[in-house]
């Protein structure tokens, strides 16, 4: 599963440059000038981690981050900032970063350290916990959440679930679900996926209003 990593930075040709040079490591992107839609990415989206310029408009970086992290936010943050003084990176990790780039910086130095944070967070919540938007799995229980609300699935539904969230950028053909979830036994067939699949999402989305799995006609089933 591809990290997704959430960028920040209001001088549009770095946001560019970032995204490029991530995205050739194998890392999906969210680019963004300002802090204005990043509240709602980050209710939307399994961001793994934060890259976060502190001179925005309308927001100072670390003050925003701050305000996330009060509201309960444990997504991990690199600030990458101008502000190079000691007193100012102090205060970047005092208001919740992680880490600390200062501008001007190596391209290298950046993929190096993003690597380094993903390597320790995500051996931390991937051991025992998958999540997608409000879903989280506890693969030790095997216990589902909707948002802080258990969800009761069976054996089946529970794989079903976590092999969607396991290869969320990917859309899954039933004959891959097959094999994967149901073992690769004959007797089943196409229309054994259309029914645990319709069954899964009047479980995880009785109201139909979130819309978790998207039916891609003719191919398969993918997380949106």
């Amino acid at each position: 599963m591809r990290a997704l990593i959430l960028i920040v930075e209001d001088e549009e040709d770095i946001l560019e440059l970032i995204e490029f040079h991530l995205s050739k490591e194998g890392f999906e992107t969210m680019g963004f000038l300002n802090t204005k839609q990043v509240s709602k990415a980050l209710e939307e989206e399994s961001v793994d981690l934060i890259l976060m310029d502190r001179n925005l408009p309308g927001a100072e970086g670390s003050e925003y981050v701050a305000s996330l992290r009060q509201k309960g936010m444990t997504t991990p943050v690199i600030f990458i900032s101008a502000k190079a003084k000691d007193e100012e990176i102090e205060e970047g990790f005092e208001r919740g970063g992680d880490d600390y780039l200062t501008k001007p910086f190596r391209m290298r130095e950046l993929i190096l350290r993003v690597k380094a944070i993903l390597r320790r967070t995500q051996k931390n919540s991937y051991e025992g916990m998958l999540t997608h938007r409000d879903i989280t799995l506890n693969l030790a229980s095997r216990t589902v959440l909707i948002d802080t609300t258990p969800v009761e699935l069976t054996k089946l539904e529970f794989d079903l679930l976590c092999a969607l969230i396991t290869n969320h950028n990917v859309v899954l053909d039933r004959e891959y679900l097959l094999e994967h979830v149901w073992g690769g036994d004959e007797i089943y067939q196409d229309r054994t996926v259309n029914v645990a699949i319709n069954r899964l999402k009047e479980k995880i989305d009785p109201d139909k209003t979130k819309e978790y799995i998207k039916t891609v006609r003719g191919v398969g089933y993918t997380l949106c």
